[in-house]
């Protein structure tokens, strides 16, 4: 019986400490898992450090190759869901198109405007073999 207890105990806590804090009105992640090949031509630009922009996610998805096979993909969409248009891209943050808002792709997408709670969507990017894989975490 004091196994159960302590068994019970433990997966509380453990569940306790998993939480989203995020405000309920942020977006979520899309649900999605798209694979790239780099033997693709149209992808010769994500063989070097910089970006590409690919279909999927809510208003498409930047492929960020950071150097080292170290990529980042970040949903286009504004995380206010304020805006019709695509976030842009300027090497180091994403930026809203209206509302001003932007977003440090080195820090997860967490906002670098003052007032803004919601981060970008970042979604897992990996280098498997010769493509890229793009999903939730």
């Amino acid at each position: 019986m004091i196994k159960k207890t302590m068994f019970f105990c433990c997966f509380l806590a453990f569940y306790s400490c998993v939480e989203d804090n995020l405000p309920s009105y942020c977006l979520r992640p899309f649900d999605i898992s798209i694979s790239k090949s780099l033997d693709n031509p149209d992808f010769n630009k994500i063989l070097t450090i910089g970006s590409v922009e690919i279909n999927g996610g809510y208003k498409g998805i930047l492929l960020i190759n950071k150097g080292l096979d170290r990529f980042l993909a970040f949903d286009r969409m504004c995380p206010n869901n304020d805006c019709d248009l695509p976030m842009d891209f300027d090497g180091l943050v994403l930026k809203c198109p209206c509302d001003e808002s932007r977003y440090s792709v080195d820090l997860g997408g967490t906002p670098q405007t003052e007032g803004i709670e919601c981060p970008a969507i970042e979604y897992k990017a990996e280098k498997i073999g010769n493509s890229i894989r793009i999903s939730n975490y």
